[in-house]
């Protein structure tokens, strides 16, 4: 089993919530159904999983009176030998979004509190008016106050360590340099250099990691990524509604391209020639929502709360997984980046991906900082009641905007001038 660090977060609320269900969301293929079953069979005497897409049938249990006791009632009634223990059995709701019923009657189950309940869905980000399926279901009242939340992400940097053996007194030994601004030994140095890279052409979608750390085998990741990629696009045809399929998978092929031009904002035109938001702003949308982007806004003063001094017509889009990132990209990519070859701007398009990815799993919101035309930072973050400037650089050029940054707002840490790390150390942000 591929250790995730979401388990410890599903544990903390299987010890603490009380009368909340627990909806965890994230893109496709992130191990959402693999985490949450895992989890079920060894916390709990007793696991009952229901998938609304494979299970049709099941639907059955929500429907008629929503109150807790009929539904188990059906739900005894519906799937053999089931038990159903007081504190002692978790129910999985597996792609939810396709029973409305179900997600009304969450509230009910929370109330009555004698089993724990985890739902979880395909492109739960996206509200059912912009979800163009016609089997998702709109819920007749959302369960307002009795849901809590997990997002759950592809595989970051130190869980592709866990699955390659590395365990955590090397792990310590390496955020000790970072804690103390040492200079990590160069031996050191370029073996995690050369394993964040084959993390950037691996990514971290589960599949793909399990695959490569048992048989290290880059064409087979490779196949692994090209399917999961196809199954997004369908997702794009299947959910995306009307004409709008069209334009969200154009914006969501036209990234890549704007990433290897490290392109200062989102350029509508590179979509299509001279059209702008107003053809394409919804689909931009969708792509967010249903989490297959990250979206990173540019601000006009650097002050807490970065949110309301961002810039909504300006803003970059990175995707979900770097490695499907280099997929798209292709072999001849992949293969510089495993060699520390490549070159030009499609690098360091990866690395702010790469970076974009890292920080997003860390819990932060993306902002950049682009003040004029020949100034830039890369990202802008939130921490410990500071705004954080973070400068990203595939080699060792200069800082100008670091520095003008740093005169102007006086931040108490800036990443890469007053300190510089490795690429693989953004895990310790």
């Amino acid at each position: 089993m591929l250790r995730r660090k979401i388990y410890e977060d599903l544990l903390r609320w299987k010890n603490n919530h009380s009368n909340t269900c627990l909806m965890v969301k994230g893109a496709r293929q992130v191990g959402k159904t693999y985490i949450i079953r895992a989890f079920g069979e060894k916390e709990y005497k007793s696991f009952i999983e229901i998938n609304f897409i494979s299970q049709k049938e099941l639907k059955s249990i929500f429907a008629g009176s929503l109150d807790a006791e009929s539904v188990y009632k059906r739900m005894t009634a519906q799937i053999r030998d089931i038990e159903l223990i007081p504190g002692k059995t978790l129910i999985f709701l597996d792609e939810i979004q396709n029973c409305g019923n179900a997600r009304t009657a969450i509230k009910f189950l929370a109330e009555d509190g004698r089993f724990d309940i985890i739902s979880s869905g395909s492109l739960l980000g996206l509200t059912y008016a912009e979800d163009g399926d016609s089997d998702v279901e709109e819920p007749e009242s959302v369960p307002t106050g009795y849901e809590d939340f997990l997002t759950m992400y592809s595989m970051d940097f130190e869980e592709f360590l866990w699955a390659e053996g590395y365990g955590e007194e090397a792990i310590s030994i390496l955020k000790s340099y970072y804690d103390n601004n040492e200079a990590v030994p160069a031996a050191i140095n370029d073996k995690y250099e050369e394993l964040f890279r084959e993390y950037i052409v691996v990514g971290g979608m589960p599949e793909a990691v399990a695959d490569y750390t048992a048989n290290h085998d880059f064409n087979a990741v490779a196949r692994i990524q090209e399917r999961i990629i196809e199954n997004y696009r369908f997702d794009i045809s299947k959910h995306a509604k009307g004409a709008g399929k069209t334009k969200v998978k154009a914006c969501y092929e036209a990234i890549p391209r704007q990433l290897a031009k490290e392109l200062k904002k989102f350029q509508y035109s590179t979509v299509e020639k001279g059209k702008t938001s107003k053809k394409y702003g919804g689909s931009i949308r969708w792509l967010v929502d249903s989490a297959l982007v990250h979206a990173c806004y540019n601000i006009h003063e650097a002050y807490i709360p970065l949110m309301a001094n961002a810039k909504e017509e300006q803003f970059k889009l990175y995707i979900n997984d770097t490695g499907l990132l280099c997929a798209m990209y292709g072999f001849e990519t992949k293969r510089a980046v495993l060699n520390n070859t490549i070159k030009g701007t499609a690098k360091g398009g990866i690395y702010e991906n790469i970076i974009a990815e890292s920080l997003v799993k860390n819990g932060y919101k993306l902002y950049y900082y682009k003040p004029d035309d020949d100034h830039e930072l890369e990202f802008l973050v939130e921490k410990d009641g500071e705004v954080v400037p973070i400068e990203v650089k595939a080699g060792n050029t200069a800082t100008v905007s670091l520095n003008n940054f740093i005169k102007r707002y006086e931040p108490a840490v800036a990443y890469k001038s007053k300190k510089t790390i490795p690429h693989y150390m953004v895990m310790f942000l």
